[in-house]
């Protein structure tokens, strides 16, 4: 193999784990690997791709970068670190008014005195000794400490003066709200540090297994982390702002369908086992919100690419409600045809059940639970021992369990701390297991999943063609359906037959179904659909000719968010904010403040300020950029007027990663 510079990039997804190896000058893609990914310990499924690839001088690697889907599944998950939150100045009438504590990222929050206005001056003062009761009240029950003041942006002094008391008495680390945003939205803010506080152990854990995994390799190299917007950072970085990790993984999906296509305009539709993943390009850039990023429901002012995410992937639960119709999703399931390549025997189970008639049994029967890994037996209550004792031989379809265990309801095994712990996992019928009767995708046990395709026909009274055809059908609409609300920023009623008077849903659905007898309707997309993951080829065929434009599936298409993860640049944005300083009545510009960081300086001009200003954030980028791994940085100012007489001065310094040589 061509020993010139080589990057390794390697995406964590979902489901599965995903490397490439390219070669940095032609961007030319070597190798590629994937493994299922594991949850539990995301270090395993890396170290499965890297040992996957063939290296024969690991000196040529000159940089790893990987995009991880770690901080947003711990959020969505509740699998973050507990964190407690110091809200100072902050109005606990107003907060309870308008609801806003269950979007703080933390039950664990506590309220006092202090915090200043929108001119920088001091609201009341600070209670520092009620700060450190709290401090001796909680810290053998939390990881983290989170401090956000009122209006810190502007005048962070009561977050530091809060920070140098607490950390006398107590070494939890501490995150300050005025470090991770300037923008004065002040419950996303309290939000993202509380966030960040959460996260810190759990990336800083991360990162080192990483490096474990790279030095059994010898790959000596500096090590990037994929933002949420793309763009890349150092790992030392990242594990202090994990927080700007939320959605790295679609964004690197994004970004690498657009490296891949070399495409400026398109939509990217990234289909994986758990989620569909959309993403806009638009002049060669992903588009960035603006509004601060999501994750489990909390909004946060990290910067991240626009994007949707639906629960929908080749590995969705097929079910059957109770009138017998088909739901897909939104539950992500190991494939059976994967669970019966791993046990034999379940392809014997599967056997035998396909020969029972369908009065004797029901469709949980294709539902199985497994062990995943061997809990420690003191963590357990006397009914999941026995359940953890019963999945020792082996997988079990849900109906034996319960009557193996004299049960009758499957909230009486007592299992959700096994599922959120990853002890246990779970299989059923989905559309890979289709995949594999189709013979279009085909790694693993294809009988067995034909064997569960006919059992599911019989309760479904379908047809194998009309079952697959409604599958197909029923996931195209899905996603043409995410992608018009995604586009219009409109939600669509929930799917069916239009019965009522609404134009709109006739024309949605006709344009799908072309059902009406006279009209004729269609969606038009006027750019075209990258796709991308290993079965976006067959899932986004149909979707693309509904909204009459064309499918691009370029070359490593199945693995471009591991491409995504190398082919993003370093980019750090330093934001200063200049604001007056106003006479104590109110009325007069007595000078200007330029809050800079933890320091503030002030100008008895504006014009003098501005110049500070921009000269400052000029330096400051630079510097971080440079330390985050940029390669001879350029840097870009931007300046806003964020009225009343006040203006941020935005610097950008972007530059490809530093190699090692």
């Amino acid at each position: 193999m061509e020993t010139n510079n080589l990057v390794l990039g390697i995406d964590t997804g979902g489901t599965y784990t995903d490397a490439v190896l390219l070669e940095y000058e032609s961007r030319r893609v070597l190798a590629a690997r994937k493994a299922l990914t594991t949850r539990r310990n995301f270090a395993i499924g890396i170290e499965a791709v890297v040992e996957g690839i063939h290296l024969d001088d690991p000196a040529a690697i000159k940089m790893v970068s990987i995009s991880t889907t770690l901080a947003t599944n711990a959020i969505a998950e509740g699998k973050n670190k507990r964190a407690a939150l110091f809200l100072i100045g902050y109005d606990p009438e107003l907060i309870a008014k308008f609801k806003m504590a269950g979007r703080l990222g933390t039950p664990h929050y506590a309220y006092f005195d202090g915090g200043h206005d929108l001119y920088g001056r001091e609201k009341s003062p600070l209670d520092l000794p009620a700060i450190l009761t709290q401090v001796n009240k909680i810290k053998n029950e939390v990881d983290a400490i989170a401090i956000s003041s009122y209006f810190s942006p502007l005048n962070p002094e009561h977050e530091l003066r809060a920070y140098e008391a607490v950390s006398r008495v107590c070494d939890l680390p501490i995150v300050l709200g005025h470090q991770l945003s300037t923008k004065l939205g002040s419950v996303e803010r309290a939000t993202t540090a509380a966030l960040n506080a959460s996260l810190l152990a759990v990336l800083q854990q991360f990162v080192i297994a990483v490096r474990r995994a790279m030095e059994r390799r010898q790959i000596d190299a500096p090590l990037m982390v994929v933002r949420g917007d793309g763009t890349l950072m150092s790992a030392e970085f990242a594990a202090r702002t994990p927080v700007e990790t939320i959605h790295s993984g679609p964004a690197a999906s994004a970004i690498g369908g657009r490296f891949l296509s070399r495409l400026d305009k398109a939509l990217v539709v990234d289909v994986g086992g758990t989620t569909t993943d959309i993403a806009l390009i638009e002049d060669g850039q992903v588009t960035v919100s603006e509004d601060g990023a999501t994750a489990g429901g909390y909004k946060t002012a990290v910067q991240a690419a626009n994007l949707l995410s639906i629960a929908l992937g080749g590995d969705s639960h097929l079910r059957q409600s109770a009138e017998r119709k088909l739901i897909i999703g939104p539950e992500r399931v190991v494939p059976l045809a994967y669970l019966a390549q791993e046990y034999p025997q379940v392809y014997g189970q599967l056997k035998t059940l396909s020969h029972r008639l369908s009065a004797q049994t029901t469709a949980d029967w294709l539902e199985y639970w497994f062990l995943l890994r061997e809990p420690g037996d003191e963590m357990l209550t006397p009914q999941q021992r026995k359940l953890v004792k019963l999945l020792r031989d082996g997988p079990q379809p849900l109906p034996a369990i319960l009557k193996k265990l004299n049960l009758l309801h499957v909230g009486q095994l007592d299992a959700g701390d096994l599922w959120r712990e990853e002890i246990l996992g779970k299989a059923g019928l989905t559309p890979t297991d289709l995949l594999h009767v189709d013979g279009r995708h085909t790694p693993w046990n294809v009988e067995a999943a034909k064997l569960a395709a006919d059992v599911f026909y019989k309760f479904l009274y379908r047809t194998p063609e009309e079952l697959h055809e409604q599958v197909w059908a029923q996931m195209t609409e899905t996603i043409v359906r995410a992608i018009v609300s995604f586009l219009t920023n409109r939600e669509l009623p929930p799917p069916a037959r239009p019965k009522d008077n609404d134009l709109g849903r006739w024309f949605f659905f006709n344009s799908l179904y072309d059902e009406d007898p006279h009209l004729e309707s269609r969606l038009r997309l006027r750019y075209p659909i990258i796709g991308i993951g290993a079965p976006a080829g067959i899932i986004l065929r149909q979707a693309a000719q509904l909204l009459g434009t064309d499918l691009i599936l370029p070359d490593h298409h199945e693995v471009a968010n591991a491409v995504g993860a190398v082919a993003g640049s370093v980019m750090v944005t330093a934001e200063l904010l200049v604001y007056p300083l106003m006479s104590r009545e109110g009325l007069e510009v007595l000078g200007y403040y330029v809050q800079d960081g933890d320091g503030r300086s002030q100008f008895d001009e504006l014009d003098d300020a501005l110049a500070y200003a921009r000269q400052t954030s000029r330096k400051h980028a630079l510097g971080a950029a440079l330390q985050s791994g940029a390669d001879n940085p350029q840097v870009v100012l931007a300046e806003t007027a964020d009225g009343l007489d006040t203006y941020r001065i935005r610097a950008k310094a972007i530059g490809n990663p530093r190699l090692t040589h």
